[in-house]
């Protein structure tokens, strides 16, 4: 007996234990990605009532304890992600997960301080990994884990707690700030150029009255 689309996939997400994408199940699969998108839409139906689910970020699929299930398996881990994890390692993890995929750069600009130590906690962690910046090879993204999304009990970013009101608050933040700092800068430049304009005419005056004395 021949095993069906969504079987198959079972499968092969069962064996890779790892976000696989929809592209790349389609070539293993040789279909399109459409009956893909089809076959998971069927597997997540059957797996509604079972311990475990499917988890969907950025157009990858993993299999993953079911959202039901996310009390328990957090009581398992809760030590482990919370220890020395501390309010910037959270302020961090809250950035990256309502602002990401994020650069360090940005995550520093928001924040106000270095996040450079707290970001190589929570990639050893497991919380958050890094993914090339398609906009700046010398940079890299952040982005939240598969495990992370576990353990909060979603099954995407969007299902997390006022995700959009967030984002945008976020971004708004981010305008007023980019806009606070534009101003702070033109007037250090407008008093730079003021002083050297007044240093100007002051060795000019000098220069002047040397010459009728």
């Amino acid at each position: 007996m021949s095993l069906s689309l969504d079987s198959k996939i079972e499968a092969i997400l069962f064996f890779k234990a790892e976000p696989i994408s929809v592209k790349k199940l389609s070539q293993i699969l040789e279909v399109k990605e459409e009956e893909i998108q089809e076959g998971i839409a069927i597997l997540e139906e059957k797996l509604s009532d079972r311990g475990v689910g499917l988890l969907h970020k950025d157009g990858d699929v993993m299999l993953s304890t079911a959202v039901e299930a996310s009390t328990m398996i957090e009581g398992l881990i809760k030590e482990e992600l919370s220890k020395d994890l501390g309010k910037a390692g959270l302020e961090t993890l809250s950035i990256i997960l309502y602002r990401g995929p994020v650069t360090r750069s940005k995550i520093d600009y928001i924040r106000g301080v270095s996040s450079t130590f707290i970001l190589r906690n929570l990639l050893v962690r497991g919380l958050v990994e890094r993914m090339a910046n398609p906009d700046d090879q010398r940079s890299f993204l952040y982005r939240p884990t598969f495990e992370l999304l576990s353990y909060l009990g979603v099954s995407k970013i969007e299902d997390l707690p006022e995700y959009k009101e967030t984002r945008e608050n976020l971004e708004v933040f981010e305008a007023q700030k980019e806009k606070e700092d534009e101003g702070i800068a033109k007037d250090i430049t407008n008093n730079s150029m003021t002083k050297s304009s007044e240093e100007i005419n002051n060795q000019s005056n000098e220069e002047t009255s040397k010459k009728y004395e």
